[in-house]
Parts: structure tokens; sequence; C-alpha cells
């Protein structure tokens, strides 16, 4: 794993910097309260950059609206430490805001022995964190484990389920979403979109890289999504205000269709909204199904 940011110009590596002394002081006072030993002494092993600015492939787009995020794999030492609980005092303070800290930043936390347990598997996306990613943090004696060689057999059976479950789930969603909209419940229409699409991302995520965070961020979940392939932004035009505010809308339905009765959503924002799960079901499909020809592929070489 490499160690230097020398790739970066000098102003994004001072954000990094920054970036990791804040998760250090937000988790410090995170555990500073717990009783429980195992919370209390609680420690950060590893701060990993991975992704487009641990490659050094980022984008930086005012005009198309789109700049690459810093990646971070926060490694702890107890499982029971990977709580949202620990870390969104952490995620709020990074917050593209003032000086210090311009470029948006996506955090996964999990526990060492889990990492390990997955390079162990061979999954991609951890094998591909240690290849490309950047050391920002370590703790001397904790060791990451070697990726072990993920047979593409395994790899298209793990992939082939992932496709099967998440599309079936999501199209389930969006018969909801129909279902609700008919009943004029805009509310739970919307909530059932936000979870159709929720499913698609994870479907495209877990096909491609066979990981996927416990995320319910639509903008999050679109971003990654997106860096995978650039095609699904096809599915969320964002040239006009209707465009953005209509996917906002979708975006906070996770939580406010269901609890606030502030939320409103129109019947003309409902249907574009409904238009769009479509064609990102569409191009999630096509982009799933071109990865598992490839997998099938690789299979057959193998057993040749």
């Amino acid at each position: 794993m490499k160690k230097s940011l020398d790739h970066l110009p000098a102003r994004k590596q001072a954000e990094l910097r920054r970036v990791v002394e804040m998760i250090q002081e937000a988790f410090a006072e995170a555990v500073a309260t717990r009783r429980a030993e195992r919370l209390k002494n609680g420690k950060i092993l590893k701060i990993i950059l991975y992704g487009s600015y641990a490659r050094g492939d980022w984008v930086h787009d005012p005009v198309g609206r789109y700049f690459s995020d810093f990646d971070l794999l926060i490694v702890v030492d107890h499982e029971d430490l990977t709580d949202g609980e620990f870390w969104h005092d952490a995620e709020n303070r990074l917050m593209p805001m003032g000086p210090d800290i311009r470029t948006p930043v996506s955090l996964i936390v999990h526990g060492l022995d889990d990492v390990n347990e997955q390079l162990d598997r061979g999954r991609y996306f951890f094998a591909d964190i240690v290849r490309d990613g950047v050391l920002l943090h370590d703790t001397p004696g904790a060791k990451l484990h070697k990726p072990a060689d993920l047979k593409a057999q395994a790899a298209l059976a793990e992939a082939e389920e992932s496709f099967a479950e998440w599309m079936a789930s999501s199209a389930e969603f969006q018969a909801g979403a129909q279902f609700y909209a008919e009943r004029g419940n805009n509310k739970l229409a919307a909530f059932s979109l936000h979870q159709a699409s929720e499913h698609l991302y994870h479907c495209i995520l877990l096909v491609v890289t066979l990981y996927s965070g416990k995320a319910h961020n639509l903008a999050f979940l679109r971003k990654k999504g997106e860096a995978i392939d650039a095609r699904l932004a096809g599915a969320w035009p964002r040239e006009t205000k209707f465009e953005r505010r209509s996917f906002e809308l979708l975006r906070e339905a996770y939580v406010k269709a269901r609890y606030s009765k502030h939320y409103k959503i129109s019947t003309d924002e409902l249907t574009w909204l409904t238009e769009r799960v479509e064609a990102l079901r569409g191009l999630v499909k096509t982009v799933c199904e071109e990865r598992l020809a490839q997998l099938r592929l690789e299979a057959e070489a193998d057993n040749a």
C-alpha cells in the first residue's frame, strides 16, 4: 500500500491532513464518555484513502456539477465502533465548508477482523483498496492480510445471486410506489421510489464490486454508482431547478416522507421521479448484465 500523497496537488494534501485530524478529534470525543472498555479504549487503526484521489483520476467539474470525493476507509479495533453513532459528528464536521475542507468526504468504517475476512475471501473492493490505496494513518502491529485470489466462478455465483435479489426487490418497491400513487398517497409513493432507487444502486455495487455498505443516502449512492459507470448519470438530468429539486425530494423521502408532516411532493414531481427510476433500472440492468457476461467468460477461461 502506498504512503505518499505526492501525486496530489499541495492543497489537496493539506486538506487530507486536516480531514485526518478532524476524524481523530471527533472519534476521540465520541468514545470519551463510554463506559465499556472496548468502546472507551477504542482505536482507529488505519485511515486509508482509496478511489479516484488514491489512483490519481479524480474529477473536478464545476460545469457538470460533479466533484470526486475523498473516499476513506477507517479501520477500527472493534466491530461495535463501526456503528454510525460514533461517526455522525465526524461526518458533519467534514461537510465541505470554509477554507479547510472544500472536497466532499465519504467515510466507510470496518473492524480490522472484518476487513481481513474480506481480503481472505478475495473481495474485489477491499483487494483494490490494498492495491491502490494510500495509508494516511497507521497503528503499528495492525496488519492487513494479503488479498486472496477470488476465482471467477465464485465471483460469478455471488454476483448472479445479488443481481437476482436486488433487481427483484427494487421492482417490488416500484410496484408499491405505483400502488400508493394511485391511492393518492404521494408521500408513501415517494418513499417507495427511494427504496427502489436505493436497491438498484446496491445491486450495481454488489454485482460489480461484491461490496455495498449500509448506506441510504441517495446522493452518496448515486455518486458511487456513477463512479462505477458514467452511463448511470443519464438517469438523473440535473440541468433545471425542477430536476434538482425532484431528486432532492427523493433523497429526503427516506426519512421525511415517513416522519415529517411538512414533507410535500407534487404529482408532477412524483411522475418525473417514477420515469427516472425506471430509467435508472434500465441502466443498472445493462451495466450489471455486461459485468455478469464478463465474469462468465472469465469463469469459462478458468475451467478451460
